[in-house]
């Protein structure tokens, strides 16, 4: 009979993962020779909060990267290779526009196409399916939710006039300082009023999420989802490095929950 992969049980510093096979209760938990073996969960401090990433973690990013394309009239193609491009490379992928066209003011392009009424623009259908579900059942459970992203102060509006089922939402742009810097984290921390070490933040991105966030001492998930999550989902320093390794949020918020 085949195996399953579970990857909302994978733990930090415990490689592959827990193994169930269909039809059976029983959890297989590997080991890998000469790792330590699996810390049990009890080592861990409690989670009391979840903080989320907004791009591709909560929100697809098809419209925005479209909406560039458009108003730098070229194809949507293009741009999305070339974000992709860059990223991969490890530089901003605000860089993809710059390639596009050269010497690019982020600023001073976002206001004109808000003058032009074609600005930032989300509603319900750029959630991805699971976030109210799993964010309603995180806090129905009692955690805190936050959601916490390197966005610009409309994100934020908008977001916030969806009303998902969160605590604080508040983006970089409101902070004044943006992920990676630790100070971002700081803020995260604050918005979910416990230590860090009792808050998991849950991203796509390795680089803006998961490494910075656990630098800063908070826990981290790493989400396959988006590009940059599928991109990295099995690079050995987020296997390493991530607290839990997930496909969906409904598979976290289920984990969290039986684990309270």
């Amino acid at each position: 009979m085949p195996r399953v992969r579970v990857p909302s049980l994978t733990l930090n510093d415990e490689a592959p993962v827990c193994e169930i096979r269909p039809g059976l209760r029983r959890v297989r938990r590997g080991a890998v020779p000469g790792r330590a073996p699996l810390r049990r969960r009890y080592d861990r401090p409690v989670i009391r909060a979840v903080a989320f990433d907004v791009g591709e973690t909560l929100t697809r990013d098809d419209r925005y990267w479209a909406a560039w394309a458009d108003w730098l009239d070229v194809p949507r193609h293009t741009v999305s290779a070339l974000v992709g491009a860059v990223v991969a490379q490890g530089r901003d992928n605000a860089e993809a526009l710059r390639l596009v066209r050269p010497g690019l003011d982020l600023v001073a392009e976002r206001a004109a196409m808000e003058a032009a009424g074609r600005g930032e623009r989300l509603d319900e259908d750029d959630l991805h399916p699971d976030v109210r579900r799993a964010l309603g059942k995180l806090r129905s459970a009692g955690f805190r939710v936050v959601v916490a992203g390197n966005q610009t102060a409309r994100a934020g509006e908008l977001l916030r006039a969806l009303r998902l089922p969160a605590d604080v939402v508040a983006m970089s742009a409101e902070w004044g300082v943006a992920k990676p810097d630790p100070l971002f984290f700081a803020q995260v921390v604050g918005a979910a009023g416990c230590p860090a070490g009792e808050v998991l933040y849950v991203g796509d991105h390795p680089h803006h999420d998961l490494f910075p966030a656990k630098a800063a001492g908070l826990q981290a998930a790493h989400l396959r989802r988006g590009p940059w999550g599928h991109l990295w989902a099995d690079d050995p320093d987020v296997v390493l490095t991530a607290d839990l390794r997930v496909d969906t949020l409904l598979d976290l918020a289920e984990h969290l929950i039986a684990g309270r």
